[in-house]
């Protein structure tokens, strides 16, 4: 039986924590115990005290899975390092690559006698890492475990990153999953793209349609972001919002388009207090104000009897986009729904039977 199995990615933010609860819940529910950890932090609470080699060090998304899935302190595989421009500094004024030396814990506890399957995230992309020699290939070779990769599938060019992996991981490379699949192009894949991936060595063990959901972000991390003054309903910054819309058109069109959409965060000049209401009326997670002037008295009593958060931000409408268009699928699973979510995905998309059999976990 394998006793380690690493979830990497070609890039970040390619779905791995939703991947790793999926397999990890799938086996605490039959039983398996289950260890986890990220050998390079990328996110810590409270970094600058736990920011030097040798501190116990738990990253956020560590700590977020160990609490939908109920892991005891134990059970949590401490980081090595944290990966921050502090850290890496240090590492390039003592000008080596050695491994560090927490690296060596991390291998007797992968090492010692546990009854179960150990699971490894490591960071983004398939370089990420190799300052600290905690790049996933690293990883993978210093601990002899298998990888699983997930990756993003936009169109037959996703290809290129996948074998490069291969290249880099060879026989530690178990297979990938696809993720972020647009739905109607799922039974395409397993009927044309899936054999023709395993004919280049490349074994598939899922396909996972693009979600809204697990891509959505808090209107509480687009304040963030933003940079945003939060007028009204601040107790209702957890609202996830999946959709953009820009209110530029007159009210009657606006209205109309606004209908279509559902969970969505409008963004709109600060003087168009028409747009701005009949954005109220709809599927509005979050109403979001531009440029010069207030917004009307009235319109914030409205947005606080239908508990829709309003923000408002100094930037213009241009700049307001593009800053909400990157945070959509680039914020950390760190809500429970989304977890439910991910948990629903892996079971139905993914042959977890075969990858367990592969791993030589029975049930």
């Amino acid at each position: 039986m394998v006793n380690t199995l690493i979830i990497g990615s070609c890039e970040s933010f390619s779905g791995k924590s939703a991947l790793v609860l999926g397999i990890a819940r799938h086996l605490k529910a039959f039983g398996k115990a289950v260890r986890f950890g990220k050998p390079l932090a990328t996110s810590i609470e409270q970094e600058s005290e736990l920011i030097d080699e040798g501190n116990n060090l738990i990253d956020d998304d560590v700590r977020f899975v160990a609490s939908i899935l109920d892991l005891t302190d134990d059970q949590l595989i401490p980081s090595v390092q944290l990966l921050a421009p502090e850290t890496a500094d240090k590492r390039i004024a003592e000008s080596q690559l050695e491994p560090l030396v927490g690296f060596k814990d991390l291998q007797e506890t992968l090492q010692s006698n546990f009854d179960g399957l150990n699971i490894l995230e490591t960071a983004g992309c398939l370089h990420e890492g190799l300052l600290y020699g905690l790049s996933l290939s690293q990883v993978s070779k210093a601990t002899n475990s298998r990888v699983l990769l997930v990756h993003v599938w936009r169109d037959s060019t996703s290809v290129d990153a996948l074998l490069a992996a291969k290249e880099q991981l060879g026989e530690s490379l178990l297979g990938v999953v696809l993720n972020a699949v647009n739905p109607n192009e799922v039974n395409d894949l397993k009927d044309n793209i899936v054999p023709a991936l395993g004919s280049l060595g490349l074994d598939v063990y899922g396909i996972l349609p693009r979600s809204p959901l697990l891509r959505s972000v808090t209107v509480e991390e687009l304040a963030r972001r933003l940079k945003a003054r939060v007028l009204c309903c601040s107790d209702r910054l957890e609202l996830l919002v999946e959709t953009l819309s820009i209110g530029a058109m007159n009210v009657n069109s606006a209205m109309e388009f606004f209908r279509k959409r559902r969970n969505m965060a409008v963004v709109t000049g600060a003087d168009r207090t028409d747009i701005q209401l009949a954005a109220l009326e709809a599927s509005t997670q979050c109403l979001i104000l531009t440029g010069a002037g207030e917004p009307l008295p009235q319109l914030i009593n409205r947005a606080e009897e239908l508990d829709v958060p309003l923000l408002k931000v100094d930037s213009d409408t241009l700049y307001t986009v593009e800053v909400i268009e990157k945070a959509f699928g680039h914020v950390r699973l760190h809500e429970d729904v989304k977890a439910s979510y991910a948990f629903r995905l892996v079971e139905e998309h993914c042959e977890l039977e075969r990858l367990f059999e592969n791993l030589g976990i029975r049930f």
